[in-house]
């Protein structure tokens, strides 16, 4: 994904707008730190998925890694499933290789599979241009929320903090409302939906 891309530039480029609504591209890949194949079938969450497209050089997600694990950690006991995906040209990006990925997983305790897409198919599939970059699904497998984590940027002075946008989202059709990374006011949502079924 970064070979026509200048070291570290991929992480600044902006995320670019698969349509909401779209439904999940399928995959099946290698999981780098149990070397099995996952497919979407196996991360899908009963209320939600979020796929992850990160990697190990990247900057901006050595920034937000230790936040990415907490909220996998606290959503995942919720209902919602968690991937990610690293889709990196390993001869251009030699940190970012399977062993690596294996050693950077170990290293932050990350408890979601991280799985390496070799053919950057499933990048194309997901039009992911950029790390960190981030896909909420709704329990349909339909696309609700692409874009960031949150405003934090390494050298910026904001706090690394998820949970900040974690309480804004909530199914909306303004692309204006829908550019940032929220888990917590959809599965609100999806409880009051149930209480009123």
């Amino acid at each position: 994904m970064s070979t026509n891309l200048e070291k570290n530039k991929m992480a600044r480029t902006e995320s670019k707008m698969l349509s909401l609504g779209t439904k999940a591209p399928d995959f099946t890949l290698i999981d780098a730190i149990t070397n099995k194949p996952v497919s979407l079938k196996d991360v899908r969450g009963e209320k939600g998925t979020v796929v992850m497209f990160i990697c190990n050089h990247c900057p901006f997600v050595k920034h937000v890694n230790e936040e990415l694990v907490r909220v996998c950690n606290d959503y995942r006991v919720t209902g919602f499933g968690f991937v990610a995906i690293n889709s990196n040209d390993v001869i251009n990006y030699p940190e970012d290789s399977p062993a690596k990925m294996w050693e950077t997983a170990r290293k932050h305790n990350y408890t979601f599979p991280y799985l390496f897409d070799e053919t950057q198919e499933i990048a194309k599939a997901y039009d992911a241009a950029c790390t960190p970059d981030f896909y909420l699904f709704d329990d349909e497998l339909k696309l609700v929320y692409r874009g960031q984590l949150d405003n934090s940027r390494p050298g910026n002075g904001i706090p690394v903090n998820g949970r900040v946008y974690l309480h804004g989202y909530i199914l909306c059709p303004s692309p204006a409302v829908s550019h940032l990374f929220y888990i917590d006011l959809y599965a609100q949502y999806l409880q009051l939906k149930h209480q009123q079924n």
